[in-house]
């Protein structure tokens, strides 16, 4: 962070505020191009004090975002999380008047309230979220280490509010300032909400369909593709597919040990034939030198 850093005074450091706002324009042109590409902005902010901001400016610019806690694997096991988010819609449509709870008992329908609102409380901000983001938004790289990590080994841009205490090499764009500071954080994330609307009005309108396929990280075998996606990754592992054997029927193997049985003996009986026949003719030949 010294490069950042502009002075230190009585053992607090004084941030450079014109490289802070030469990143903070670095950030938005990022974010712009990934809304132009057809992604979506993840915030990222787990502070009690900043989550209702950094959510309210989440839903102003229609992005997703993570308040209450991040759920370790979000990103790299995204397959598990979006059955999560399945079920969290499930019991959201059968709580609705006229849903399918009125079909179970009080005891059932209060304990899929409660499994409700515990999904809710942790997976609402990503309710709508179908596949991977295109950009992190953070607001305390150290804090939120593990998103921070997620995201590098998924080679995923991140933009992090960074501290003096924290590590500015993991963040592609790092925004130095204070990440406690209520007003700080507030103009930060409203500069990023702003572009991140200003580029949805520019953008193709665009049809968010859940995609069948979907990723799963692996510290072994790195990125692996789930199954059920389409396209040419499905024609190369109908190619990698091992072809099935068949098992074969024991009346077949019994018929076959039978057949083989019986083409045996025949063979046998007629080698046999084939010898007595020939010891016969030995004999007729002895007998007729004898006279002679």
């Amino acid at each position: 962070m010294r490069r950042f850093i502009f002075a230190e005074r009585n053992g607090i450091h004084i941030i450079d505020l014109q490289k802070t706002l030469r990143q903070i324009e670095l950030a938005q042109k990022l974010a712009r191009d990934v809304i132009l590409r057809g992604d979506n902005v993840l915030f990222v902010c787990t502070k009690r004090q900043l989550a209702t901001i950094v959510r309210e400016e989440a839903e102003r610019a229609g992005a997703l975002y993570v308040t209450e806690r991040w759920l370790g694997g979000l990103l790299t096991n995204f397959q598990t999380v979006k059955k999560q988010i399945r079920r969290l819609k499930e019991l959201e449509a059968g709580s609705e008047m006229g849903g399918e709870f009125e079909n179970y008992t009080k005891k059932e329908q209060l304990l899929m309230t409660r499994q409700r609102d515990k999904l809710s409380r942790y997976l609402a901000g990503i309710k709508n979220m179908t596949r991977l983001p295109g950009l992190l938004f953070v607001i305390d790289s150290k804090k939120e280490r593990i998103a921070v990590s997620e995201a590098n080994k998924l080679v995923l841009p991140v933009i992090a509010i960074v501290d003096t205490n924290a590590d500015p090499d993991l963040i592609t764009v790092p925004i130095a300032g204070n990440d406690d500071a209520i007003r700080s954080v507030e103009l930060i994330a409203k500069a990023v909400a702003d572009a991140i609307i200003e580029a949805r009005r520019e953008a193709p309108v665009r049809q968010e369909a859940e995609e069948a396929e979907s990723s799963t990280y692996s510290s072994d075998r790195g990125m692996e593709t789930a199954a059920g996606g389409g396209g040419a990754g499905e024609d190369e592992r109908r190619r990698r597919r091992r072809p099935r054997r068949r098992r074969a029927k024991p009346e077949a193997i019994a018929a076959r040990l039978k057949t083989g049985g019986e083409g045996a003996a025949e063979a046998g009986d007629d080698v046999m034939t084939e010898e007595v026949e020939a010891g016969d003719a030995g004999e007729g030949g002895d007998a007729t030198s004898d006279t002679e």
